[in-house]
């Protein structure tokens, strides 16, 4: 299976009359946050396969959409939130089985501002251990808890940056120990550095900066 990521910067290599010719032949479309709803829905409309996505620290018009209670053109609010939206699906917080694949989703970054989708190390652990009971239940079904971790944030230590914006959550690291995903694919740290590492191996876990565009080809469980 092919997988485009993309992920904080609108790649004129994907935004481009051209995206079928160069991506045509993926099977997937994962963004680890922090661009457009538009530019999700050219990429979902252009190529015509299934886009799957969370929400970072920035570019959140519509995060309100994919919450409980949203307010719709000024009228009154919704009992449940979209899931779906400009041909994308939203993963934030939930599990998802999509072309076979086992995909959860975590969006946002560390708390350092007061800002919208930001969280404390406390906050975001209570989302991972949210999504244990279904993580359990997938290694009934399936025979193993998950495939692809969906990010923004990196785990702490790995791909992460000192900063109070850029640092990693510490529960990401135990989430990989735990439920062994083949993949975490997060954002949020951009490389201008062309030698700054992009993959990093962790326990059993390949965890992938797909910051700009990042084509990944899935081979499967180990």
């Amino acid at each position: 299976m092919k997988i485009l990521c993309v992920s904080d910067h609108v790649d004129p290599l994907v935004y481009s009359p051209n995206v079928r010719e160069r991506f045509g032949d993926v099977d997937l479309v994962l963004s680890a946050g922090d661009l457009p709803m538009e530019y999700l829905g050219f990429i979902a409309s252009s190529l015509n396969k299934p886009v799957v996505f969370v929400f970072g620290n920035h570019n959140l018009k519509k995060l309100s959409l994919f919450r409980h209670g949203h307010v719709w053109d000024g009228r009154k609010p919704e009992s449940t939130p979209f899931e779906n939206y400009f041909g994308a699906t939203y993963v934030g917080g939930k599990l998802r089985r999509i072309n076979d694949l086992l995909i959860a989703g975590l969006g946002g970054s560390m708390y350092y501002n007061g800002g919208e989708n930001q969280f404390t190390e406390f906050q975001m652990t209570l989302k991972v251990l949210r999504m244990v009971p279904r993580l359990l239940l997938n290694r009934i079904l399936y025979g193993r808890y998950l495939d692809v971790l969906l990010t923004h944030a990196a785990p702490r230590g790995i791909h992460d940056r000192p900063d109070p914006c850029h640092l990693g959550f510490r529960c990401f690291r135990w989430f990989m120990r735990t439920f062994k995903p083949r993949y975490l694919l997060h954002g949020h740290i951009h490389l201008y550095d062309q030698n700054a590492p992009r993959v990093t191996r962790y326990y059993r876990t390949d965890v992938i900066n797909v910051y700009d565009h990042y084509l990944l080809q899935y081979e499967g469980r180990l």
